[in-house]
């Protein structure tokens, strides 16, 4: 386990509470109740509740960080091109185009 503050062992453990939480990133499903909505009729659901999957994916935020730095650093080894998809945000507006 990578956090040892529990005493009882966890129907799921920290290593696939992290896999979910990156695959729901990938899939950009963001808020949890679209995730549980989701996965509600999979082989997890009943294995954790909303509240104690935040809690324990707040504790396992470092370890997360480190699975993505670990991530990028393979794509960087194979890939030269990346494309980021994004939505335009307006930083400035034109004040005096209405005058």
């Amino acid at each position: 386990m990578l956090t040892s503050s529990r005493r009882l062992k966890p129907k799921l453990s920290d290593l696939e509470l992290i896999a979910i939480n990156i695959s729901a990133e990938y899939l950009s499903i963001d808020p949890e109740y679209q995730l549980f909505r989701y996965l509600s009729n999979s082989k997890l659901d009943g294995l954790i509740e909303r509240s104690v999957y935040n809690r324990r994916k707040r504790k396992l935020f470092y370890h997360m960080e480190n699975v993505r730095k670990l991530m990028v650093a393979k794509f960087n080894d194979v890939e030269t091109t990346f494309i980021v998809d994004s939505i335009p945000l307006e930083i400035c507006k034109n004040a005096r185009a209405n005058r």
